[in-house]
């Protein structure tokens, strides 16, 4: 295993819109070891999740934690969409951006498809703060990072940030949509992946319906 070196912000690596990983190639060595040193250094810099541009290599793969209790997650070429007009809005922090924090309001849910590790379609319904990790990191694989959405008055450096708090709140800003201070339950649930966004949707809500 190795820790590997986190690209910094204006590295073109992080503005290139990254190729699909091959299936056929999941399983290779080099493949095998990227994914292995991703988790060694997501775990190092205890990141939420660490996309494969942000290692310097132009592929479309993350790793991603949405549950604290459960083993990251390996993707691969994932697909998200957007199931909700409503958004939540937090401050986000990213390794490629060392030492800055910055309010971003996104789709509060979104379905995800994606290949696992062995090369297995699977596909997830996500709310809440999972959702939100895993916007933040498969933007990096469209060359997008969140200072390119963040509200540009809420960015402080770290010590600012920790020191001041929020500046949203400090100077009284207006939310960047309507109900983005709304906060929704964090979930995730696993679904079907032959199921369509929408129709996900639909099941997503009735599992987490049962759970209640």
């Amino acid at each position: 295993m190795a820790i590997l070196k986190v690209a910094q912000l204006g590295h073109p690596i992080l503005r290139i819109v990254a190729p699909p990983l091959d299936p056929e190639r999941i399983h290779a060595p080099e493949i095998r070891q990227l994914i292995t040193d991703m988790l060694e250094t997501m775990a190092e810099y205890e990141g939420a999740g660490l996309a494969a541009p942000q290692v310097h290599v132009s592929t479309r793969l993350v790793v991603l934690t949405l549950d604290a209790d459960e083993p990251p997650e390996i993707w691969i070429n994932p697909e998200l969409t957007p199931l909700t007009d409503q958004t939540e809005a937090v401050y986000e922090g990213c390794l490629s951006i060392a030492g800055l924090r910055g309010r971003v309001a996104r789709p509060a849910a979104v379905h995800a498809r994606y290949l696992d590790a062995e090369g297995t379609p699977r596909a997830f319904f996500l709310q809440g703060f999972p959702a939100i990790v895993a916007q933040h990191e498969c933007d990096h694989l469209d060359g997008v990072l969140y200072i390119d959405k963040a509200d540009p008055r809420t960015l402080a450096f770290l010590p600012e940030f920790q020191r001041f708090g929020p500046l949203h709140q400090q100077l009284e800003l207006p939310p960047q949509q309507e109900g983005d201070d709304e906060p929704l339950d964090d979930f995730a649930i696993e679904l079907d992946p032959t199921l369509e966004p929408h129709d996900a949707l639909a099941a997503a809500m009735r599992h987490h319906n049962l759970e209640d």
